[in-house]
């Protein structure tokens, strides 16, 4: 089933953001490479794609898991949650419509 997971980052993420991505990317690129990441990305703190410095307010990452304890084990040792980046985590199923 999927899952989507909605982060929301501490005020002033950036930096701490930056030291983790390697390690939030490549624990995604292992779902990815097993066909189970429909989609996921940060969003920006402002209104632009490269939010520079402004940074961003959070992620959603929308996945494929066994369970929903699963998607929540998972969420819960994602690199950035460790560096202090997520101020809180949601995790929901998820049934996908479109496309």
């Amino acid at each position: 089933m999927l899952y989507a997971i909605i982060a929301t980052d501490v005020a002033n993420s950036l930096e701490k953001r930056q030291a983790a991505r390697p390690a939030h990317l490549e624990r995604l690129q292992k779902l990815q490479d097993e066909g189970r990441v429909v989609l996921a990305g940060p969003h920006p703190a402002v209104d632009s794609n490269d939010p520079g410095a402004a940074g961003f307010s959070g992620s959603l990452m929308v996945v494929e898991f066994d369970s929903l304890a699963a998607a929540q084990q998972w969420a819960e040792a994602d690199p950035f949650v460790a560096a202090g980046v997520y101020a809180n985590v949601v995790v929901k199923p998820f049934k996908q419509v479109m496309p």
